[in-house]
């Protein structure tokens, strides 16, 4: 059995995700089993968003220790309030202060 070598790894959005799988199936014609459960999962939960444009300003806050992962989870799951956004990251095992909670919601208000 072949070894994989995993090269890079990148956290993506469901966004993201949607249209990796519609590469695929436009390549594949049909999807896997497991393709068409990811497709029926994306239907249901792909908020309408415009994703890149919400991660590059929450790039640009520049929150020193919020990772890619955190903004694609942030930006997947577009948290409301603060308390929200603080469930989502205690996951994580991250803490920012209330300022930066504050300045990550109204990013996400101002694209969701």
């Amino acid at each position: 059995m072949p070894t994989v070598e995993i090269i890079q790894e990148t956290p993506l959005t469901l966004a993201e995700l949607k249209e990796k799988l519609d590469a695929i199936k436009k390549r594949d014609v049909e999807l896997t089993i497991k393709g068409k459960k990811v497709e029926t999962y994306l239907t249901q939960f792909l908020q309408a968003t415009n994703t890149k444009k919400l991660i590059d300003e929450i790039k640009k806050l520049q929150i020193a220790r919020l990772k890619d992962k955190h903004i694609v989870k942030i930006v997947d799951l577009l948290p409301k309030d603060t308390d929200s956004l603080q469930a989502i990251l205690a996951e994580e095992n991250i803490t920012l202060k209330q300022e930066d909670l504050k300045r990550i919601i109204d990013a996400v208000k101002e694209h969701a």
